[in-house]
């Protein structure tokens, strides 16, 4: 799950991280109202949506007076902000953040995130804030220092000097940024966050040390103990499907592609995907029914999956160990006949019952195309695809 700006810099105010003021906006009026009520020469209004690269994209605007807020605050609500992580369609603005300026002296970025090949946290940091780290990490990989934390100490002084030091913090501002950095490691581990990016964190040029944006994502398996977290979720953010398909516990990711794809496992579905472009296609979704699957829920991840109008066939691939290839079988069945299926259907299954799940789709009397590997299953959707529309 992943928050807005104005609502990570609330939780940063709360563990002690400094931040800029700043006030969220729904309308242009509010806007005004925001920065009348701040006070001061220079006001920055932001869009908030979930996605970096917002000034690039002209969704972060400076303000010099409060007529500058109130067009510039006109000119991004409604806006499709188009950004490197929105992707072509955008995402509308429906939300602004109205900050006051900073006096930034230098940028640096900063973010803690599980490192799951230390099975730690993992705190990087750079002198090259502002940027993307992703271009960072390729032209200049030099420029990220790491270190991982000890669950049992967390992340010591020590740890968090030789960060400070390593981005080049001043030594008058060391110990504001060995501070700032600490917290940040508490606001990690007590909000079961899975990432805190600072992007980028400043230095004032009174040696103050904040936090100038702030990015959440959260381990949604542990927001059951965040309900002042789970508050925070803007759906206008969130893809309706993926909404939806969440309600029935299913994990769904919406992709560019036109086959669409049901199978039970994260590894076996991106592994599926895979395949599926290696025989030059592309996959429509990312789905994961999970290992105990029933007929129902199978028949609400066809319904899903069939909501995205680029769609045109459809590939299941079961292992059948927790869940049986005939409680797969009659869920297919169900969802077929449900949805009145019209796009190519091909089924591969493999695992317990798999004989009587084969049998059962046989003898269903729907056009159902079955295959034995997963080779065989991309190549015959795909195959399938082709032949139902040429131009597909």
């Amino acid at each position: 799950m992943k928050i807005h700006e104005y609502q990570g810099k609330a939780i940063l105010r709360q563990f002690g991280v400094p931040v800029p003021r700043g006030i969220p906006a729904y309308t242009v009026q509010e806007a005004v109202e925001a920065a009348q009520k701040l006070g001061g020469p220079v006001w920055v209004v932001k869009a908030q949506i979930h996605a970096g690269g917002r000034g690039k994209g002209g969704g972060v605007k400076l303000a010099r007076s409060v007529d500058e807020v109130r067009q510039m605050a006109g000119e991004i609500l409604g806006m499709q902000l188009v950004t490197h992580q929105t992707g072509p369609a955008g995402q509308k603005v429906l939300r602004l953040l109205i900050e006051e300026g900073a006096d930034i002296q230098k940028e640096y970025y900063v973010s803690a995130l599980t490192d799951r090949a230390s099975q730690r946290v993992a705190f990087m940091a750079s002198s090259a804030g502002g940027m993307d780290i992703e271009q960072v990490a390729h032209d200049t990989p030099e420029k990220i220092l790491k270190v991982t934390v000890d669950p049992a100490a967390g992340l010591t002084e020590a740890q968090a000097k030789t960060l400070a030091d390593g981005i080049g913090v001043p030594a008058e501002s060391t110990a504001r940024a060995i501070d700032v950095l600490q917290k940040l490691y508490a606001v990690y581990t007590q909000t079961d966050a899975s990432l805190v990016e600072i992007n980028p964190l400043i230095l004032e040029r009174n040696g103050n040390i904040k936090a100038l944006d702030a990015k959440f994502n959260f381990d949604a398996n542990a927001l059951f103990r965040h309900p002042e977290i789970v508050a925070y979720r803007d759906l206008d953010e969130e893809d309706p499907a993926e909404i939806e398909a969440s309600k029935f516990d299913l994990a769904y990711i919406s992709l560019d592609g036109n086959i669409g794809c049901l199978v039970n496992g994260a590894g076996l579905a991106m592994s599926t995907m895979d395949t599926i472009k290696l025989f030059g296609a592309e996959p429509a979704n990312f789905l994961d029914v999970g290992g105990g699957a029933t007929p129902e829920k199978v028949t609400e991840a066809f319904k899903i999956m069939l909501r995205n109008d680029k769609v045109k066939a459809i590939l299941v691939n079961i292992f059948g160990g927790i869940m049986k290839c005939d409680t797969i079988a009659t869920g297919v069945i169900a969802a077929c006949r449900a949805t009145n299926l019209s796009v190519p259907l091909v089924v591969r299954m493999k695992g317990t019952n798999e004989e009587l799940g084969k049998q059962m789709l046989a003898q269903s009397g729907l056009p159902i195309i079955s295959a034995d590997t997963m080779a065989d299953a991309a190549q015959k959707v795909v195959a399938a695809l082709k032949n139902a529309s040429p131009a597909a």
